[in-house]
C-alpha cells in the first residue's frame, strides 16, 4: 500500500464487516444486486461507444485493461472478464479480496484481485483504458485527490465511469432513511450524507483532475415494478457520469 493514501479506515472497517456477504443477493449486498444490471447496462455502453466495441460480438472488451476500484466480491469485475476484458480488481478492505478470488475460481474466470489502493496502483505506474469508479467516492477521505490518482491511472484516451450519490433532503430521505433504517438494506451508518457528492460537484472535481466529464445520467428506482433505470433527467439520488482522459 502506497504511503500516501485517500483510504478512510472507519469506511473500510464497514465493509470489512460484510465482505463474506457479497455473493448473497438477498444480504446486505441486496441493493448492488439489485442495481447492478442497470450499472452494466451504462458502462458498456459506454465503453463501447467510445472505443468502437460491438457488444453483440462474442469477447467485445477484448485487448481493453480494466480496473475495478473498490471491487468488493467483483459485481463489476467478474461480468467485465465474461466480456473479454483484462481485469484487476482493486480494494482497500482486505478481507473482500478472498472472497472474489474464490468466486471468480468457481466461475473459471481469470481476475488479477489485489489488496491495494488507487494511489499504491498509480505510484507503481499502472495503467488501464478504463476505471470503473462505483459508489467509492463518497467513501474516500479526499475526493480531488482521490480522483486525481483515478487520472493517472488512466492511459491518454481512456474512460473512467464513477457513480456516486447526491447530496440533498431526498438523498437523505432515501438512502440513509430509507435504505438503512426503514427498509434495513444496509447496516446504519454505511454512509454518511455529509460525504454525498453533487453532480455539478462532481464534474469540477474531475474537471480540475484533469479529466473531461462528457456524460452523465441517473440510476432511479421504481418501488412499483421493484428495479432500477437509468435517467437522463432524475440525478437527485444515485447517479453515474463518465469522463476521458485527454489523449493529447
Amino acid at each position: 500500500m502506497a504511503s500516501e493514501t485517500t483510504i478512510d479506515d472507519t469506511e473500510i472497517e464497514k465493509f470489512q464487516a460484510m465482505a463474506a456477504e457479497w455473493w448473497d443477493p438477498h444480504g446486505k449486498f441486496r441493493p448492488l444486486h439489485m442495481l447492478n444490471p442497470c450499472r452494466l447496462d451504462y458502462i458498456t455502453a459506454q465503453v463501447a461507444a467510445e472505443f468502437d466495441r460491438d457488444l453483440t460480438a462474442p469477447a467485445p472488451f477484448e485487448g481493453l485493461r480494466f480496473l475495478d476500484i473498490g471491487c468488493g466480491g467483483g459485481l463489476l469485475s467478474e461480468p467485465m472478464a465474461r466480456l473479454g476484458a483484462d481485469v484487476v480488481g482493486a480494494d482497500a478492505a482486505e478481507r473482500n479480496i478472498p472472497v472474489a478470488r474464490i468466486h471468480a475460481d468457481q466461475e473459471g474466470l481469470a481476475i488479477d484481485y489485489r489488496h491495494t489502493s488507487a494511489e499504491a496502483l498509480a505510484e507503481a505506474g499502472e495503467t488501464f483504458d478504463v476505471v470503473m469508479n462505483m459508489e467509492v467516492v463518497e467513501h474516500v477521505s479526499d475526493p480531488p485527490a482521490y480522483l486525481r490518482a483515478c487520472r493517472e491511472l488512466l492511459r491518454p484516451g481512456g474512460l473512467m465511469a464513477c457513480s456516486t450519490l447526491n447530496r440533498n433532503a431526498k438523498s437523505f430521505a432515501v438512502a440513509i432513511l430509507g435504505a438503512e433504517h426503514v427498509m434495513r438494506w444496509l447496516p446504519r451508518g454505511t454512509h454518511d450524507w455529509r460525504k454525498f457528492i453533487t453532480p455539478d460537484e462532481l464534474y469540477a472535481m474531475l474537471e480540475v483532475a484533469g479529466l473531461e466529464p462528457v456524460d452523465r445520467k441517473g440510476f432511479v428506482f421504481n418501488p412499483l415494478s421493484w428495479s432500477w433505470s437509468l435517467s437522463h433527467r432524475d440525478l437527485s439520488v444515485n447517479y453515474v457520469t463518465t469522463s476521458l482522459r485527454p489523449a493529447g
